[in-house]
């Protein structure tokens, strides 16, 4: 780890040129001080520290490392047992220096950095640096050189980064095969989210996110697990882990909870794997990502119109955004150190420089807008869903009025959400399914499912 975290401190040097300042932030409390959240360190600095320190600075120059961290307090160690000492910690991370906080004003000239999230880590940036930080995705100046420079290091993951991210999609696979072997047995979805969270729980890592466990398939970031499961449900289930580094999987499956597929569901399901199965077949260095979102929804909109939910010219009704009506999503993000890696920086990250997100109907919620390039790790997540929001606004009704066939697509009612995400990596001859021992087809859902009861 040690030799990564310099080799990644050498190259930021050789991007910039001003002194580097960057935070970890702070645990934020709930109700009484000492009741707090759980810690997660600001990831710019993680991806330079490798360890999940508190309240912590370092300032980057020419490749080399000041740590600024307080030395732990007796009362620390009362609540909390043993902990490392600043120039312990010094030692594991390769600083050349270290120093107590109190130190770092003396250090903060012409230095650049990037806003954390926590406010009270925010405003104590301000107040050193004696200027207002604009928010990540607004920076200027030094801070936009340095979050561009950052943004180009971990656009590519290195042979650790990789590694760390493969460990945590185990722990996800796992997770999401107790999520099914649960379901024979369960009543709500509370129970299989349980079921899954306890395996990464169990394997000392914690939710990249908040675990989406929903027959409510059609909301797509649902957090509410109240609901009670009957047959004839799809469970849409996104979860995935987060190892002790920070690093990050993503995945989706759908099932039905009776263990087999209605003839509909399973329509709906194999033409999404149909776009998800041609998308990364198509991917390697040089595609352009968005082509590849384009691609999937050609290959939605050409499946529904053989079902007759649309009609028409399949590339036609991409033109229109009609796709948009049942995929109104991108077809994936960056992953890496977060589940939707480096969107604090907004599309300075996610699009490349001299483009913009588009107001398009079927182009607005496009995260990546990138050429891809070896070590690159993306998810690839199509979908289909019928959200009342959309499907019932008048405007949108009287604009695909002409496209769609209201009462074929009244058939498919039992289908209200589909996803399937996989986490891939883009390799200098193509790609490398991380997710792979995950199945995906219908038939491998059924036959995990009835194994299961």
């Amino acid at each position: 780890m040690l030799t990564t975290l310099k080799n990644r401190r050498i190259k930021l040097s050789i991007l910039t040129n001003n002194p580097i300042l960057l935070w970890s932030g702070k645990s934020t409390s709930r109700n009484f001080p000492a009741n707090k959240y759980p810690f997660r360190p600001s990831s710019h600095f993680l991806y330079f520290v490798g360890i999940p320190l508190e309240n912590a600075v370092i300032r980057l120059e020419q490749g080399k490392l000041e740590l600024f961290y307080d030395n732990p307090t007796i009362a620390a160690s009362l609540w909390h047992g043993p902990l490392p000492t600043r120039d312990a910690i010094a030692d594991l991370i390769g600083a050349d220096q270290a120093y107590p906080l109190a130190e770092l004003p003396a250090k903060i000239q012409n230095a650049a950095t990037i806003p954390v999230q926590d406010f009270a880590t925010y405003k104590q940036q301000c107040q050193l640096l004696q200027r207002t930080i604009p928010p990540s995705n607004q920076l200027t100046g030094i801070d936009l050189e340095l979050a561009t420079a950052i943004i180009k290091l971990r656009l590519s993951h290195d042979t650790d980064a990789i590694a760390q991210i493969k460990e945590s999609v185990a722990v996800s696979v796992k997770a999401h095969q107790a999520g099914m072997q649960a379901t024979a047995n369960a009543q709500t979805e509370a129970q299989i989210r349980g079921a899954m969270e306890q395996v990464i729980i169990a394997h000392d890592m914690t939710c990249a996110y908040n675990s989406i466990v929903t027959i409510q398939g059609e909301v797509l970031h649902n957090e509410q697990y109240h609901n009670q499961l009957t047959p004839g449900d799809l469970l849409l289930a996104d979860v995935g882990a987060e190892n002790t580094r920070g690093w990050a999987a993503d995945i989706t499956r759908t099932w039905p909870v009776s263990g087999k597929f209605s003839p509909t569901q399973r329509a709906i399901y194999d033409l999404v794997l149909a776009a998800h199965d041609t998308c990364i077949a198509q991917m390697k260095p040089g595609v352009e990502y968005r082509e590849i979102h384009l691609l999937a929804a050609k290959i939605i909109a050409k499946g529904l119109v053989d079902l007759n939910i649309l009609k028409g010219n399949p590339d036609d009704l991409v033109d229109r955004d009609a796709h948009a009506l049942f995929f109104p999503h991108g077809i994936g993000h960056l992953l890496g150190l977060d589940v939707h890696d480096m969107e604090d920086l907004g599309d300075l990250a996610g699009y490349e420089r001299g483009r913009t997100r588009s107001d398009r109907f079927g182009l607005g919620y496009l995260r990546l807008d990138r050429t891809l390039r070896s070590g690159m790790v993306v998810t690839i997540e199509p979908g289909f869903y019928q959200v009342p929001g959309i499907l019932n606004n008048s405007d949108l009704r009287d604009e695909y009025d002409d496209v769609v066939n209201w009462e074929v697509l009244a058939q498919f009612a039992d289908v209200r959400g589909i996803r399937i995400e996989d986490d891939v990596l883009i390799t200098e001859s193509g790609t490398e399914i991380l997710t792979a021992d995950l199945p995906n087809t219908a038939q491998d859902i059924e036959s995990l499912l009835q194994f299961s009861c």
